[in-house]
């Protein structure tokens, strides 16, 4: 079998980039794409598929949701991290180098046809890298579950998704040979990005992107920091669903308040444990306003939140993340 191979593809991978990626797919004639890396490697090959389907529409034009509608060129996805989930999700991220923009192209058609969970891809990673991926894991996970709306199937996949992350990214983190746990946190990864292609994200992910466009901010990263301040400024109205989880991976407490707050805590350990920072010292105030902007229009009124924010709810959080 013949293959031309693309090896420019770049963290927060940008329109040119997929735009290169798009170009030497056509000049090649290549017949389906086998998308192997991480996140923003799966990404790339998810949009220049979109690009090779719909020549006639730009990256730009495809931003949001459902805005493909074409089937796009079979993608065989290989990811060698564990936390984006993009083998199995609808989405694809992509950044505007002129505007600093990060934003999702959201489509059914974008999901790979078929996805390889190989535990020995990930043995090289770097522990900080394992612990961000992982923490990108548990984000899609508790976002979907929190979420109103969800289906039973998609908390199920929430609920697998958090106890193989409770019960294996430590354990990866501080020995990156375990084969048994790489591969479950593959697995987490799998039905956290199953979780939230059905139930969606939310705030996390609206704030998140806006730290990948402005500063290039890792994307794991910024999700594993943000997590435990939205969850905490829900308050009761993810009591319930949190306590629920706490009760999966054993957190105790007397009532759903105690619970909920008590796996926040968790968050907080995990990361303090994995040497994950707990806030941002780069973000500038004259930024702020656009991250709100953005945020906002990513999510509202998209993603089915518990609690709606506006304006001062993410001043309030940005507020927090800062150092």
């Amino acid at each position: 079998m013949s293959y031309t191979l693309f090896d420019g593809a770049e963290p927060n991978p940008s329109i040119e980039n997929i735009e290169d990626a798009r170009k030497l797919y056509v000049d090649n004639k290549c017949q389906g794409i086998i998308a192997f890396g991480g996140g923003s490697s799966m990404d790339c090959a998810k949009a220049a598929g979109a690009r090779v389907a719909k020549p006639r529409q730009s990256v730009a034009q495809m931003g949001g949701t459902l805005r493909v509608l074409k089937r796009i060129p079979t993608i065989f996805a290989v990811p060698t991290t564990a936390g984006t989930g993009s083998e199995t999700t609808i989405a694809a991220v992509v950044t505007d180098r002129a505007t600093h923009h990060k934003y999702a192209i959201q489509d059914l058609c974008l999901i790979p046809r078929y996805a390889v969970l190989d535990p020995e891809l990930t043995i090289g990673l770097p522990p900080h890298i394992t612990s961000t991926t992982g923490m990108d894991a548990l984000t899609h996970a508790v976002e979907a579950y929190t979420n109103l709306f969800a289906p039973k199937s998609t908390d199920r996949l929430a609920e697998q998704a958090v106890q193989l992350i409770f019960d294996n990214l430590e354990k990866v983190y501080k020995d990156g040979t375990d084969l048994t746990a790489r591969y479950n946190m593959q697995l987490a990864s799998f039905y956290g990005g199953a979780a939230f292609t059905r139930a969606c994200v939310g705030y996390v992910h609206g704030v998140a992107h806006t730290l990948g466009g402005l500063y290039g901010t890792p994307h794991g990263l910024a999700n594993a920091v943000i997590l435990p301040y939205v969850m905490e400024a829900f308050g009761p109205a993810v009591y319930h669903k949190l306590a629920k989880l706490a009760d999966i991976v054993h957190i105790q407490g007397k009532d759903d308040k105690e619970k909920a707050k008590a796996f926040i805590r968790e968050i907080r350990r995990m990361n303090a444990d994995m040497k994950i920072q707990d806030k941002f010292d780069f973000i500038q105030d004259a930024d702020v306003p656009q991250m709100i902007k953005w945020a906002m229009k990513e999510a509202n009124p998209i993603y089915p939140v518990p609690v709606l924010w506006h304006q001062p709810e993410f001043q309030a959080l940005i507020a927090r993340i800062r150092a």
